[in-house]
């Protein structure tokens, strides 16, 4: 399952509305087929991994990351019933879709034909890499991450407004791989009038994958991106996943609405003194209401030396969904 949920990970970015899906086909101990949802959503995992092993797939093991869709599409046939067709001996599924159009039907149909179903290998994992989907379906929105860039005493820029660059060149490289694995990247009107971001994803190999822009704020939009009002606009972009990149007012506007599922932090070992706050008031009535909201997922240094590197700190929001 860890293989199939690697493969997963290829699609991040890239499957519009659909989930990324990884899918290995097993037997005898030897992989015989493989594949993960391709750009726009189709072909699916499973359709990829079963034009490979061909034949070969009757009698097999097959892994894959989420429940088989059951739905039938004008872009496709339902995995489940191309499973069911291949005749597998065993089917291993990490977790259930929470569709309404599949939730469960993949995993009786597979069992209907006697197909052997193993349902919650690694459950946890498959979660967190498809937390886009399930945001999306579970809350109507997709997933939101928050990118933060700040010195020790936590500014974004100097009081003159300058901030090229708070942070060093493995961190910036590590943000646009972010960037890479979101549908949808977002500044606020500010930002884009002060900077006129470009968004893209400028790492050598990753260019096409540079996300949709969005704008938050008043105005017409700029040529290829997408105006939301207000940070519940989120709800009308047809994607799993948000990076939000800027500035304070527009971070401190999504704190204030709960509509940050991670935070990204990258530190800079340098002080300012009197620089610019990266957030403003974000509507905690008191200290009580900090405590408890982020648990720290990952830390680590970027750059050459710890002594000049920065800190990277990844932090999740606490939720029942």
């Amino acid at each position: 399952m860890a293989a199939a949920l690697s493969l997963a990970e290829r699609g991040r970015g890239r499957t519009g509305n659909n989930p990324s899906v990884g899918c290995i086909i097993a037997r005898d101990d030897i992989i015989i087929g493989r594949g993960w949802t391709q750009p726009d959503g189709r072909p699916h995992a499973e359709a990829m991994a079963l034009a490979e092993a061909g034949d070969d797939a009757a009698g097999s093991t097959i892994y894959v990351s989420l429940e088989p869709c059951a739905h039938i599409s004008i872009r496709g046939p339902a995995c489940a019933e191309l499973l069911a067709a291949a005749k597998p001996k065993r089917v291993v599924i990490a977790v259930e879709d929470p569709d309404g159009r599949t939730a469960g039907q993949g995993i009786s149909r597979l069992r209907a034909t006697g197909i052997e179903v193993e349902l919650g290998v690694m459950a946890a994992e498959a979660r967190d890499a498809l937390a886009g989907f399930f945001s999306r379906i579970c809350l109507g929105r997709p997933h939101v991450t928050l990118k933060l860039a700040t010195s020790l005493d936590g500014a974004i820029a100097m009081a003159d407004g300058s901030s090229r660059w708070i942070t060093g060149a493995a961190s910036r490289a590590h943000a646009h791989i972010e960037r890479a694995r979101c549908d949808a990247i977002l500044v606020g009107a500010g930002t884009y009038r002060a900077d006129s971001p470009a968004l893209d994803v400028r790492l050598a190999g990753l260019e096409e994958r540079s996300p949709q822009r969005i704008m938050l704020g008043s105005g017409s939009a700029p040529d290829g991106w997408h105006v939301i009002r207000a940070p519940e606009g989120i709800a009308s972009l047809d994607c799993n996943s948000l990076l939000v990149e800027g500035g304070a007012q527009t971070a401190s506007a999504f704190l204030a609405a709960d509509l940050v599922d991670r935070l990204i932090l990258y530190r800079a070992p340098i002080l300012m003194g009197g620089g610019k706050p990266c957030i403003g008031d974000i509507g905690l009535e008191g200290l009580d209401d900090a405590h408890g909201r982020w648990s720290l997922t990952d830390t680590r240094m970027l750059g050459a030396k710890n002594l000049v590197a920065d800190r990277l700190e990844v932090y999740v929001r606490n939720r029942t969904v």
